[in-house]
């Protein structure tokens, strides 16, 4: 059985051999102690070009986040004013010191076809770049492979050659990167570096860099990759070319090659690459109203799984792009996600690099970015592997020093408690558990570690292991001896478990399954289940065991051809199990296997996500794609009349009770949604949002019978329809013992109402920065034109309680005249302290106006 690491490191040799291997997924003790790792290093050609600096992945900053909402941002004195605010912000201490220019700095060509400045906003480069080093810092500068035509239309004599521009183009005309057009004009021409001249070329444009004193290149628009296969346009031997250049530059250079690179093609890209961005941008780009949104921040921790191996200081660094968490809402992501999206790139070894302004650097990055113990996950060179996925994944990594990090997320919106029993990570106990993000120290952990996590929120620990606990043997079923039904098909897969995959799968068509329909267990009980499959970007699949609720497993990667792993739980019965995978929506991954193992005591998921394209529809109701849902469709065109509905028909509840109800939606502007409950009077929902491609969400409450329920989406006004409906998540309602709160008084007009909330803090210790991180109110019972609206935008800072005391804080909330006292409420308020350690719930169905 070959490592993952040594498969995809020797995969093109393995094709033009046509050999067929299996493989399975390294535990993460491996990591620890390494096997074979004298082996993996012996068949790996070139290290990483490392020049000295990639021996880390590094810390700074990057101007294309900012000039993606500010097309005017990209000059020297802003540039050279960034640099002056990373010195004055504390961050530089503590490691932050590149200083990137993004894309727009360049204006023309000189006398040998080399980019020069834009004179206007770049009067004096080499300057701006010795004030950057005199700051302490390092400069970076973008460029992209091939040559631009006005280099090529000047015939430019080549520095130090007898050769010109034009004699080192490819004939005929092809596309040197992505952002080429189409032949006969490319305008980025495609370079031959088998004639003459060629490397020299790349050669001169680095000296200039050099000359200029610059530290790292950015290579963007790199195929295969960045949404173009190697068929179209193959920019290896212009990475190769650049890192040559670097290399005979004599300065120590750091170079990241971009974007979203094709993984099939990774020995190419360790070799000659210090990092390499494996995912879309980050930035929404004018797609949302903020930098970036949740669901981008989400599809990283997606995207990184197939790469987790393929990262070191020998294979170079998975770039996950800017960290946007530095702008306060400018950002586009609450604190609590702020918090998951730097645990997910630490845990993961990514360059940590800020973007936004950072004139205006927030207090939670500075709070963040000068801890050193969170950091060092950064900087530990170990990076981590996921033993867990779907909605509540959970990562771990080596520290080097005997302990392991331990990262825990939520990815649902809805406050969910989270366990991770130590056995699965393997070993017995925990000695010692501390939190990163608090740095406190939390005390021995005999089995289990348990916490409750917000909504989008996470844990990071530090973890001393007691005790090996190896891992259990898996039963192994191949998805192409499973039973194909409609599209289904089996395709080669060299790197596969068997030498196959099962491709087109779902297709937005519920007859494209793959069914094992003989998974065996001696008794009843949770499991693990191990998919393997593949997949470029964002696919997902929705699966079913014994024909009960669907659940989604989203996935992210960077080949059609490499399998990667993530594992879930499974409610699995005695005897046999069948287990069907497909999408309503869309494409499925391509699937290659699955492993059930375990001892059937795994922790289970306390929830359940039910996706509208797999819903009942209704009149105009219909499934479009959107690459960022989850499932990777959503349901609209509903409302404007009842007939038009999304019906989810078997919502299940263990008992009867209040429950957390997540809506996730995507919207452009402001629509409204008429939720119907087991036929109760309807919910309405006022939302507002800016993208149809990224969905946002909500929480409320609802009652729900033990059994089956039926939760209808609708708008009954002829004129409305209704938000596009992405996915719903039922989960029970949760609460610590340290938070809790009250509605303790109510003042104000009757169309503007202030409601005290009281957290009191029954701990022993201090609850620093406690925050409300959510405040919703609905109606409960009274005629339909009653509204309310929380006019205070959530989260609201109350600061730090001591023991044994409490806050207050008052809440505006807007009444519309038709509310009167008759009126009741579904109130969900979610509170929260030590950065998402100690969460607490608030759910009331008796408030009244």
């Amino acid at each position: 059985m070959i490592p993952v690491g040594l498969l995809k490191n020797t995969l093109e040799t393995l094709r033009s051999n046509s050999q067929s291997t299996q493989i399975h997924k390294t535990p993460w003790l491996n990591a620890i102690f390494p096997v074979g790792a004298a082996l993996l290093l012996s068949v790996i050609p070139v290290c990483a070009q490392v020049n000295g600096v990639g021996q880390r992945p590094y810390l700074g900053w990057s101007s294309f986040s900012e000039q993606t909402i500010n097309g005017s941002f990209l000059t020297q004195a802003n540039i050279q004013a960034q640099s002056d605010a990373l010195k004055a912000s504390g961050l530089q201490q503590h490691g932050f010191q590149y200083i990137n220019i993004d894309s727009g700095w360049q204006g023309s060509f000189d006398s040998n076809g080399r980019p020069i400045p834009n004179s206007t906003t770049f009067p004096d480069m080499k300057a701006l770049v010795d004030h950057i080093h005199a700051n302490g810092q390092k400069a970076g500068i973008y460029w992209i492979p091939g040559i631009e035509q006005p280099a090529v239309d000047g015939n430019y004599p080549i520095l130090g050659t007898p050769y010109t521009t034009q004699q080192i183009v490819a004939i005929p005309l092809a596309q040197g990167n992505t952002f080429a057009s189409a032949p006969p004009n490319p305008y980025h021409d495609k370079i031959d570096f088998t004639k003459p001249g060629a490397q020299a070329y790349i050669n001169s444009v680095v000296d200039q860099f050099a000359s200029w004193g610059i530290d790292f290149i950015k290579l963007d628009a790199v195929a295969p990759g960045s949404d173009v296969d190697s068929t179209a346009i193959d920019d290896r031997p212009d990475v190769q070319a650049w890192s040559t250049a670097i290399a005979q530059s004599g300065r120590p250079i750091w170079m990241t090659i971009s974007w979203d690179l094709d993984q099939d093609y990774f020995s190419t890209w360790q070799q000659f690459s210090n990092a390499r961005r494996i995912d879309q941008d980050v930035e929404c780009e004018g797609d949302c109203a903020t930098l970036t949104d949740w669901p981008r921040i989400v599809l990283r921790e997606y995207e990184v799984v197939g790469w987790e191996h393929d990262t070191s200081p020998a294979l170079g660094w998975n770039d996950l792009d800017t960290l946007d968490v530095g702008m306060g809402t400018e950002d586009g992501l609450s604190d609590e996600e702020k918090q998951t999206a730097v645990t997910i790139w630490s845990m993961a070894n990514a360059p940590l690099y800020l973007g936004g302004d950072l004139t205006q650097l927030d207090d939670f990055a500075k709070s963040a970015f000068t801890n050193d113990e969170l950091l060092a996950v950064d900087q530990s060179v170990h990076p981590g592997i996921q033993v867990k996925g779907g909605a509540q994944p959970v990562w771990v990594a080596d520290a080097g020093d005997g302990s392991v990090y331990v990262a825990l997320y939520n990815l649902n919106g809805l406050t969910s408690d989270v366990t991770v029993r130590w056995s699965d990570l393997g070993f017995a106990s925990a000695a010692s558990v501390r939190d990163i993000w608090n740095r406190i120290d939390l005390g021995a952990s005999p089995i289990a570690f348990r916490t409750t996590l917000l909504g989008h929120g996470s844990r990071l620990l530090k973890v001393r292991p007691i005790g090996r606990v190896p891992a259990t043997n898996g039963q192994s079923y191949g998805a192409d001896t499973a039973v194909l039904s409609g599209a289904a098909t089996v395709y080669p897969c060299p790197a596969c478990s068997d030498g196959n995959e099962v491709g087109y799968i779902g297709a937005s068509n519920t007859t494209n399954n793959v069914t094992f329909n003989n998974v065996i267990v001696e008794k009843s009980g949770i499991y693990r289940m191990e998919v393997d499959a593949n997949t470029e970007g964002p696919r997902a699949f929705v699966y079913t065991v014994n024909g009960n609720s669907p659940a989604t497993l989203n996935m992210g990667g960077g080949s059609f051809n490499l399998p990667q792993s993530t594992t879930v739980p499974v409610a699995l019965t005695a005897g046999v199990n069948t287990i069907t995978f497909g999408n309503p929506g869309t494409y499925a991954p391509n699937l290659d296997r699955i492993v059930i193992s375990g001892d059937g005591k795994e922790p289970a998921p306390n929830f359940t996500t039910y996706e509208a394209e797999a819903a009942q529809l209704s009149g105009t109701a219909s499934v479009g794609g959107c690459s960022y849902c989850s499932g990777g469709a959503y349901v609209g065109n509903f409302g404007a009349g009842t007939q038009n509905a999304v019906t989810f028909n078997n919502v299940i509840a263990p008992q009867v009770g209040t429950y957390q109800l997540e809506i996730d939606y995507t919207e452009d502007g402001p629509r409204s949604f008429y939720v119907y409950v087991s036929g109760g009077t309807p919910v309405e929902l006022d939302v507002n949002g800016s993208s149809w491609d990224s969905p946002q969400f909500l929480v409320i409450p609802v009652q729900l019978n033990a059994g089956t329920n039926q939760i209808v989406f609708t708008n009954p006004n002829q004129s409305g329809y209704a938000p596009g409906l992405d996915s719903i998540t039922v989960g029970p309602v949760v609460n610590k013992a340290n938070l809790s709160g009250a509605i303790t008084g109510k003042s104000g007009s009757d169309l503007l109402r202030l409601w005290k909330l009281t957290l009191s803090n029954n701990g022993i210790a201090t609850a620093h920065r406690t925050l409300v991180n959510s405040f919703t109110i609905t109606l409960n019972n009274s005629s339909s034109s009653c509204k309310a609206a929380v006019v205070l935008p959530s989260p609201l800072l109350l600061g730090d309680i001591a023991a044994s005391a409490s806050r207050s804080i008052e809440v505006p909330i807007a009444f519309s005249p038709a509310c009167d006292n008759s009126s009741t409420f579904l109130l969900n308020a979610v509170f929260s302290a030590d950065n998402g350690a100690d969460v607490g719930t608030l759910i009331n169905v008796s408030e009244t106006y």
